[in-house]
């Protein structure tokens, strides 16, 4: 993709929706906004400065997209901003820039991301320029030609990246034919083929209204808002098209390794996760900061860097995407502790499971994720980004109110029991870049 998503989006939304502490809550006051068109928005009024912004999901994403035709949304989402109406990319930057707003467009496996930041006295110039750049993009030839050499560079930039080999071998491997095997950003074989009709297709199969999901925070009151959203997205087509199907990623507990020369081997592994509306959920979540998701306090972390000296750092997370959870992490090694480090992974996958989590790890746990740490909730932008994921994954309105109390709700034996039932050391399916000794083809 042009621009890199927050992300990988879900797990930073995960992030976020989980470090919200009582202070930042009680001015996080969201209301449900119809519009007279028939779309749902999500609004926090602050009037303490003339902005707003704006974040709109389109759900669907680059997973919108047939094998044969992969990278087509992710293309047609860069080159938005390349020129609408009778403006070309420039005239459009100009007309943008002379307001002080800024518009942004990306892609990820499960949504079209747009983000609009603008004043209030220039509000309703930025919302017809971005309407404009939405329903009328130009799809200029030679801007194709530009930014697919873009995409291009980053391919084959991304083919001697070890991180991104990685995880797209891990994707193919557990995905199998489903769209999120297949690189958002599409392929070196299938983006040259891509022609205008291809883009066009794929801008009204990803931008409709049956699929959009809108946050606002600033300085714009609910009918204010409802009427720009009607101006705004009102000229998009009504339904796009087909969702992909649920996937059901397959982990076999082996070991792939893919050969490529480079000191230090990267591994990404992963399992099945947990969804957000899962009653386990917060269980588990609390489970993953203690075994590699708490940074240098994680168990993880300590058997790993330091006791062992063997990585630098390795995380783990929680992956809920519309069409799958997974239970994810990466590591990177030497090539001579790769092994090492792979096997003491899969030691304290098991051994958590089995030997239970200290009260004072819970305790430290709920600290963290109730807010000892610099909050999400910072801004107008962080928080309309959170609040329009939190409509993409389901959550209720009043979600940012209750988190607190869910997390602290847990106990000790929830988090054990999560640890018994969920984790599956056996099912734990590794990728490999590198040349790690002792793991080769034959043990694949």
């Amino acid at each position: 993709m042009i621009r890199q998503t927050a992300g990988p989006f879900f797990a930073v939304l995960i992030a976020a929706l989980t470090l919200a502490a009582p202070g930042a809550r009680a001015a996080v006051d969201i209301q449900k906004v119809e519009t007279p068109g028939g779309l749902t928005a999500w609004l926090v009024e602050n009037h303490d400065i003339p902005f707003t912004a704006l974040e709109i999901r389109f759900r669907g994403g680059a997973a919108l997209d047939s094998p044969e035709k992969a990278g087509a949304t992710n293309l047609m989402s860069a080159l938005i901003e390349e020129g609408s109406g009778d403006m070309d990319a420039r005239a459009l930057a100009r007309a943008r820039d002379s307001l002080a707003a800024s518009f942004s467009y990306d892609t990820s496996s499960d949504a079209v991301r747009v983000s609009a930041r603008f004043l209030t006295e220039n509000r309703d110039a930025a919302i017809d320029l971005l309407r404009q750049s939405l329903v009328d993009p130009q799809f200029d030839p030679e801007a194709i030609e530009r930014v697919r050499a873009q995409v291009m560079s980053q391919l084959r930039s991304a083919a001697n990246d070890p991180r991104r080999m990685a995880r797209k071998a891990f994707n193919a491997e557990v995905f199998g034919d489903h769209p999120y095997a297949i690189p958002t950003n599409g392929t070196l074989e299938t983006v040259p083929d891509l022609s205008r009709q291809d883009i066009v297709k794929a801008h009204a199969g990803a931008l409709a209204r049956d699929r959009v999901h809108i946050g606002a925070v600033g300085d714009i009151s609910a009918d204010r808002l409802a009427a720009l959203l009607d101006d705004l997205l009102g000229d998009l087509p009504e339904n796009g098209a087909p969702l992909p199907p649920k996937a059901t990623p397959e982990f076999d507990g082996d070991t792939q390794v893919i050969e490529y020369q480079t000191p230090q081997s990267v591994a990404v592994f992963g399992q099945k996760g947990v969804t957000l509306d899962d009653p386990d959920f917060f269980a588990a979540y609390i489970l993953n900061h203690i075994l590699g998701g708490g940074s240098f306090e994680s168990r993880l972390m300590q058997e790993l860097r330091e006791k062992r000296g063997l990585t630098y750092g390795i995380s783990t997370y929680l992956a809920d995407r519309d069409q799958a959870t997974l239970w994810m992490g990466s590591v990177a090694s030497s090539n001579e502790t790769m092994a090492q480090a792979a096997d003491m992974i899969r030691e304290e996958w098991a051994r958590i499971s089995r030997d239970s989590v200290t009260q004072q790890e819970l305790e430290d746990a709920k600290t963290y994720l109730t807010g000892a740490y610099p909050l999400r909730f910072d801004g107008n932008s962080p928080i309309a980004n959170i609040i329009v994921g939190m409509q993409m994954q389901g959550l209720p309105i009043d979600y940012v109110e209750t988190r607190n109390d869910r997390v602290r709700a847990v106990t000790r034996e929830d988090v054990n029991r999560v640890a018994r039932e969920r984790l599956d050391p056996d099912a734990l399916s590794f990728v490999i870049v590198g040349q790690p000794a002792g793991i080769g083809a034959a043990s694949n």
